[in-house]
């Protein structure tokens, strides 16, 4: 709610019937907004503080306040507003980086800054809430961590105004996977992270982009041929987290032209050809390069095809000896057809709707 009376009330009156609710209230403090946006001056932006907490305080005992523009606000008078936050009722206070503008030293020194300079800090929780303009939420949000916050304020997606906010998902993972320097713990479970991600983007309208960290379509797709003889060897040595632990079904060999012979054998020992020989795996991964300099992605279908064609040219498996068709506008479409199927000879003929039909 803005710092306005009725505001206030009607969150109040939406959330009568929750047994414990929360009012967020905030206001402007920045020298720039304070003057263009508020025309109001610092002494009548205290008063308005001061007002709005102890309203929302009468109506809850769980109320958060935040500075708006926070990270472009003078240092004094941040800590003077979050002090009196505080002192009013606030129990929450969160620090925006409204428009994406700081980056993480200056982020962490903004909320360090309120632990050494504000008296009563210890009586609130301090938020962190970061904007993306720069592609710095999370390294920011981390950064407040690091500096005492205990509370981040994300979305799932980096979904949000303009650029977006801090990702709820790289937030999560990046603590899990460096544990060893921020050995902080959340309540996520983290096998929910891509159907959640999922769930947001079909319901939002907002696709996923194909390299986003952690849910994106490429996050656990290799392609090169390099990394692809990697992750045969050990999975580690190209995942710094395991594709299962956000739920992805598990990691994926994308087939292209910077895919290596061992990636191309493993594909075709997963699609049922475990035992080709050493000849085989050879002719049929030139033919695969040739397609793939072709296409961008080769996909399972092609290679099945690639695999077969060869199969049956090595093994002389089934041939074609003759074929006869007899088409006209007058009488029956009729074909013939003899076949070499591992050294047997199979006649058959058949009559159709036209000469294809009957082949």
């Amino acid at each position: 709610a803005r710092a306005v009376k009725a505001d206030i009330e009607k969150c109040k009156d939406a959330l009568k019937h929750a047994k414990r609710f929360r009012i967020h209230t905030f206001l402007s403090t920045s020298p720039l907004h304070m003057k263009h946006k508020l025309k109001k001056s610092p002494k009548e932006v205290l008063e308005l503080i001061k007002d709005s907490v102890s309203l929302a305080r009468r109506f809850t005992d769980d109320v958060e306040w935040s500075p708006e523009d926070g990270t472009r606000t003078t240092p004094d008078f941040l800590c003077k507003t979050v002090e009196l936050a505080i002192k009013s009722g606030a129990r929450t206070i969160n620090i925006p980086d409204t428009v994406g503008y700081t980056i993480p030293d200056e982020y962490y020194k903004t909320i360090k800054l309120l632990f050494d300079k504000v008296p009563n800090i210890d009586k609130a929780i301090v938020s962190t809430h970061c904007h993306n303009d720069l592609g710095l939420a999370v390294a920011n949000s981390l950064a407040g961590v690091k500096a005492g916050a205990r509370q981040i304020e994300c979305t799932i997606n980096g979904i949000g105004e303009r650029a977006g906010n801090a990702a709820l998902e790289e937030i999560v993972m990046a603590m899990k996977t460096r544990s060893d320097l921020m050995p902080y713990k959340t309540n996520i479970n983290t096998k929910k992270i891509s159907s959640c991600s999922k769930l947001v983007a079909n319901v939002t309208g907002f696709p996923v982009q194909f390299n986003k960290a952690i849910v994106g379509k490429n996050a656990f797709a290799h392609e090169s041929g390099i990394h692809q003889d990697g992750m045969l060897k050990n999975k580690k040595t190209y995942e710094i987290m395991t594709p299962e632990s956000v739920g992805v079904t598990k990691s994926s060999l994308v087939m292209g032209k910077h895919s290596g012979r061992n990636a191309f054998k493993d594909k075709a020992a997963e699609l049922g050809y475990p035992d080709l020989t050493d000849e085989l795996i050879n002719n049929t991964f030139a033919k695969f390069k040739d397609l793939a300099d072709k296409k961008k992605h080769v996909f399972d279908e092609d290679i099945i095809a690639l695999i077969d064609d060869d199969l049956m040219k090595h093994n002389n498996a089934i041939s074609l000896s003759s074929l006869e068709v007899i088409a006209g506008t007058k009488g029956p479409q009729k074909a013939k057809i003899e076949l070499m199927i591992y050294d047997e000879i199979k006649k058959t003929e058949s009559e159709g709707d036209g000469p294809v039909d009957a082949i």
